[in-house]
């Protein structure tokens, strides 16, 4: 599904996927993919930082390793996993081999990929379900190297209704 398609799902989005996507296509250049290079912490809404989390891929074999983690995304997890490989911080991961399908196919197809179901990363906290998108990211604008992903994780309250943990 191309960039520009997306805003036009059924299911509306979290406003905070909304803005990271709108900043995403406004770095993007006129050929190719926005890279690490285009992405300027500074121009990102302060609000969307903490939720903010970069993958570097290592195509073959195939692993993800945590470049960046914000501070929600840490806290959600319980320990900071910056530098961490994915499925090593996560070790469940590798009882859901269909997880990483996803990421895959950013890498493959080059296009965003919007979620919004079931917590996996999140299963040891009392996160039921996440909305996140998935950005490619490109240093020449080609091959995808990296991913930013922006999650909002939701949680149930007291009377049994979702509500945002972000």
């Amino acid at each position: 599904m191309h960039s520009a398609a997306l805003k036009d799902l059924a299911q509306p989005w979290h406003a905070d996927i909304v803005g990271v996507h709108d900043y995403w296509r406004s770095i993007h250049p006129p050929v190719g993919l926005p890279g690490r290079q285009h992405v300027d912490v500074l121009e990102i809404p302060r609000e969307l930082l903490p939720r903010i989390w970069l993958l570097d891929i290592q195509p073959e074999p195939f692993r993800l390793r945590y470049r960046l983690a914000g501070t929600e995304i840490v806290r959600a997890i319980g320990r900071e996993v910056t530098g961490q490989w994915l499925d090593d911080a996560h070790p469940h991961l590798k009882n859901e081999p269909e997880y990483l399908a996803r990421y895959r196919e950013v890498l493959a197809t080059r296009t965003p990929s919007w979620r919004r179901g079931r917590a996996v990363l999140w299963t040891h906290q009392d996160y039921r379900e996440v909305e996140n998108i998935l950005l490619p990211l490109a240093r020449d604008g080609a091959s995808v190297d990296m991913i930013m992903v922006l999650t909002v994780l939701y949680r149930w309250d007291r009377q049994g209704d979702a509500e945002s943990a972000a």
